[in-house]
């Protein structure tokens, strides 16, 4: 491991005790409030498969309780802002089978706060079906608005609708904002930990799946913060959004800055992530939620080594994982980040 920044060094029983953000700069314990939803830290184990090299899980899916996965990770630290701000409701945005919608419906109500989602059409299938059934149970008012240009126009409606009487707290699409990178900057430092304790070695490659790119951009930031020399695949999963590098480094830019203004000594150059992220679209297939050949046969393999993947996601950053890796463009130890975490709805 590199140099690791903060005030405390690498504790694995401190992820029980609280953020370990707030372990490394005890100055944010007053400026940038954190609630827990999950017991960490999320496990790992090493995967038993048929493709080469070393393969470990992290599994994100995991944690949290009425919905686990990476979105949990993301509302941890947006909750407490929406609270801080006054606001009683968040307005958000997905598509019609939305994981990060679900998660912030469920995880509001259990803390006083409404929800509202804006949802666009994808391919419908038995998991999209599946996923509005638990929508329409989460108590969130759903507006169909279909397409990424309707929304926008709608936008000053959906504002209105939702003020009581202050406007709604807006969070983009996967939770996807500088907070809400957090969550991954978080779960980096909390990976760092389990290395260091021994669990795992250091990995040469996390992989995960992009689908708004707070996950990837904020465990990039992280593992730089952390001192880990890892470097992150981030494969891309959806064709609705910007998702390369330049935005996944301005992202990650954006947490920094926003950890400094709230008083973290942070060097100068940790942000310049772009050196350890590679961006992949070669396993997206025909677009966001259309399955291809590659993710079914990941979901298969992932399968047999007791891991359940969504078609939408993680099969295809577990395809990317397996094609890559069978390329020889991954050596080991490969970390795979498993960011699907479904519960039953209530």
């Amino acid at each position: 491991m590199e140099h690791s920044w903060g005030d405390n060094p690498n504790d694995p029983s401190s992820a029980a005790r609280g953020a370990l953000l707030h372990s490394r700069f005890r100055v944010l314990h007053e400026t940038l409030p954190f609630t827990r939803l999950g017991d960490g830290p999320s496990p790992v184990r090493r995967l038993e498969l048929d493709v080469p090299g070393e393969v470990w899980v992290k599994d994100e899916g995991a944690y949290g309780g009425p919905w686990g996965g990476n979105k949990v990770r993301k509302l941890e630290w947006v909750l407490p802002d929406v609270r801080r701000r006054r606001r009683k409701t968040i307005l958000t945005f997905g598509a019609l089978g939305t994981n990060h919608g679900l998660a912030t419906a469920l995880y509001a109500r259990r803390v006083g706060l409404r929800a509202a989602l804006a949802l666009v059409d994808q391919p419908v299938d038995d998991h999209v079906r599946e996923q509005l059934e638990r929508l329409r149970a989460s108590g969130a008012a759903l507006h169909f608005t279909h397409t990424r240009a309707r929304t926008i126009a709608a936008a000053p409606w959906l504002l209105a609708r939702h003020a009581s009487p202050l406007p709604p707290y807006v969070l983009p699409a996967g939770g996807s904002s500088p907070v809400g990178a957090l969550g991954y900057v978080e779960v980096a430092l909390e990976l760092a930990a389990q290395v260091e304790a021994g669990e795992l070695p250091e990995p040469s490659w996390a992989i995960v799946a992009v689908g708004t790119g707070g996950t990837a951009a904020g465990l990039a930031l992280g593992l730089r913060l952390a001192g880990l020399r890892t470097r992150v695949l981030a494969v891309v999963v959806n064709d609705l959004l910007r998702l390369d590098e330049r935005a996944l480094t301005q992202l990650a830019g954006k947490s920094a800055r926003l950890l400094r203004r709230r008083g973290a000594a942070l060097p100068t150059d940790v942000e310049a992530v772009s050196e350890r992220l590679v961006v992949t679209r070669a396993w997206l297939g025909d677009g966001y939620g259309q399955g291809t050949p590659e993710s079914e046969r990941a979901r298969e393999v992932a399968a047999a080594a007791g891991l359940d993947l969504d078609p939408v996601y993680t099969a295809k950053a577990f395809a990317g994982l397996i094609g890559e890796g069978e390329a020889g463009q991954l050596e080991g130890p490969l970390l795979f980040i498993q960011t699907h975490g479904p519960r039953p709805a209530g």
